[in-house]
């Protein structure tokens, strides 16, 4: 692979993925210039999801995201963790109705093992960290 080949691979990635410490930071600001789509089920949406976010089913983006969301705002989808193409999934049916999207890596495994805060129907919960996944000081 040239310099250049793996240079646009690069960039496409960039372009078309985001990570959970990076939607963090922009969530936790004024604006954060996307909206959040968690595309999981209605039981893992009752399990519990990230604050702020919009549930939108893979299944239902078709007849619902056109009611949900505003096409001049850049959305970034989420699912399960690494282990699911469910993100990735609702990112192409958007972007094939012609939103911007791109794809928080990590899903909401990542999230909860950063310790960031998980929207329940009773409120808030944090796990602790994971010292895997976050520096731990020691």
């Amino acid at each position: 692979m040239t310099d250049s080949a793996a240079a646009a691979f690069f960039t496409a990635r960039l372009a078309f993925q985001t990570d959970v410490a990076d939607v963090h930071a922009a969530l936790a600001g004024d604006s954060p210039g996307f909206v959040l789509v968690d595309s999981r089920s209605r039981a893992a949406w009752a399990q519990g999801r990230i604050p702020g976010a919009v549930h939108l089913p893979t299944a239902e983006i078709g007849q619902r995201a056109p009611a949900l969301l505003d096409p001049a705002v850049p959305v970034v989808t989420y699912c399960w963790g690494p282990g699911c193409n469910g993100a990735t999934r609702a990112a192409l049916a958007l972007t094939r109705l012609g939103y911007a999207v791109r794809e928080m890596l990590g899903g909401i495994e990542y999230w909860t093992r950063e310790g960031l805060p998980v929207a329940t129907d009773d409120g808030l919960t944090r796990a602790e960290p994971d010292p895997l996944t976050v520096p731990c000081g020691c």
